[in-house]
């Protein structure tokens, strides 16, 4: 069969085996059913969950003339940008409810929640919130993205009780109401977005993070495939409850289960801490596929270069190796254990220095120094998180913490701990995949005959994903080892 998978800003062709098993995301099996999408069905929707929340008060009650309120949002990263996105018609929603208690416009805050990622741009601000909500905050300085390296703005809670560091956004912090806006969508790190991953990776500290997006955490059994039950996980929920415990009262959750395309599924409310399980549990039928007969000796897939993280993802060497381990710990379950992959990958040395400022000296470390695997990178941690010029950038400039990096890292190595091989297909600068330790070759027929010669035998059992990275994806099981959640 001819299929096409993503290269750049392009498509490669690919001619596999007629029996080749193809999986595309909310089409191969369809999503559960989404909520009309017009907007009045989901401001009905959002309304009912925002006043009937699980485990607290509703805002009516908690709120009330006098109250401070930060909305906290996710970045652009996630969740979609659509007219109907759940950011939009919930942060609508909540304001009615808030102004109907009482609560004025001027004690309001919206923060973009972007952790380690870039603070917001402008023009990002308004393509998440839409002209109304953005002229309504912006103008009178009642929007800002979160800044980790602001010592005015970020408060030190001590540690949980397991010791990990907790340094939060002082905005939230001091407020009365503190507004977490999630999406329950199937994430690589930890299974879902949204609840106390929202607050534990968006409104903190690098000190914080490195407490769960290291190598001791992410290289762990547990931690691959992915479940809602791993080290990484339960440190998410216990951040979050520290949070809370040191604020003395709860976040305020609005989550929303999305599909493929980031439309609303169901829409939970209220107190993480008994929110969050309700919605995973509906959002488990849509994540977790049991799709896979058997288990499978090559899996096949394309990268675009601009995709998730942003322009640059699928070329850089740190970021292509997060977005390979990122399949891995998604399809694990249906993977045997010298699985290959093969990857299209313009691959063409382009960095985005601007936006990973720090990477290129990473990169150039990596191939010195007796570095043999990536995590033999990690304790140059502290050098790259600390330096100033890196930091500034972050700050003032839209690009990545440099800590981001080493998230990147510890995440990237799980593509070699469970893998035979790893194909690019198609490199314009096939030595920066080679140092990376993957194998190149020009076309998906040569990767395919290299990898059936020397790991998998003449009749492989292939899986392809199209799409796999312009789309909301899923966590593949065998059909009769499905995830129980």
């Amino acid at each position: 069969m001819q299929l096409q998978f993503e290269y750049g800003h392009g498509m490669m062709n690919a001619e596999l085996p007629d029996n080749t098993d193809v999986f595309i995301p909310g089409t191969t099996v369809p999503d559960p059913a989404c909520l009309p999408q017009d907007w009045e069905s989901l401001a009905a929707a959002t309304r009912e969950s925002v006043r009937n929340p699980i485990g607290m008060k509703p805002l009516s009650e908690l709120a009330h003339k006098g109250s401070t309120v930060v909305i906290v949002i996710p970045d652009i990263v996630k969740g979609g940008c659509q007219p109907t996105a759940h950011r939009r018609v919930s942060i609508t929603v909540i304001l009615e409810e808030l102004y109907a208690a009482g609560v004025e416009k001027k004690d309001i805050l919206l923060l973009f929640s972007n952790g380690l990622h870039p603070r917001a741009t402008v023009p990002e601000m308004k393509k998440i919130l839409g002209e109304e909500l953005f002229n309504e905050f912006y103008y009178s300085g009642q929007i800002t993205s979160h800044d980790s390296e602001d010592p005015d703005h970020m408060i030190d809670l001590g540690t949980t009780d397991r010791g990990d560091p907790v340094l939060m956004n002082k905005y939230v912090f001091d407020c009365d109401i503190p507004i977490l806006i999630g999406h329950t969508q199937g994430n690589p790190y930890g299974g879902y977005s949204g609840g106390y991953k929202h607050c534990a990776t968006g409104i903190t500290h690098w000190r914080s993070i490195a407490s769960h997006h290291v190598p001791k955490v992410m290289h762990r059994g547990d931690f691959t495939p992915v479940s809602g039950h791993s080290l990484m996980r339960t440190k998410f929920d216990e951040i979050g409850r520290h949070m809370e415990k040191m604020m003395g009262h709860p976040f305020f959750c609005c989550d929303a289960v999305l599909d493929t395309y980031s439309r609303q599924i169901a829409i939970f409310s209220g107190y993480a801490g008994e929110m969050q399980p309700l919605s995973w549990k509906v959002a488990d039928k849509r994540t977790y596929v049991p799709f896979a007969e058997e288990k499978y000796d090559i899996m096949v897939f394309g990268m675009p270069q601009d995709f998730h993280y942003g322009d640059g993802m699928g070329t850089n060497p740190i970021q292509m190796m997060q977005a390979l381990s990122a399949q891995v710990i998604r399809h694990k379950r249906v993977m045997k254990e010298n699985c290959v992959i093969i990857c299209s990958s313009i691959c063409n040395g382009y960095f985005h220095d601007e936006r990973w400022p720090y990477l290129r000296e990473l990169y150039e470390m990596f191939q010195h120094d007796y570095m043999q695997t990536l995590p033999d990178m990690d304790r140059y941690g502290e050098y790259f998180a600390t330096n100033e010029e890196y930091i500034r950038k972050y700050r003032f400039a839209n690009a990545f913490h440099p800590f981001h990096g080493f998230s990147m890292m510890s995440c990237g190595h799980i593509a070699e701990m469970n893998t035979s091989a790893i194909y690019i297909v198609g490199a314009q600068e096939p030595g920066i995949a080679r140092s990376m330790g993957l194998k190149t070759r020009a076309t998906f027929e040569e990767a395919l005959a290299d990898a059936m010669k020397k790991y998998t035998g003449p009749n492989p059992k292939i899986l392809a994903l199209p799409g796999t990275f312009k789309m909301g994806a899923v966590h593949l099981c065998l059909k009769d080892e499905p995830y129980e959640g």
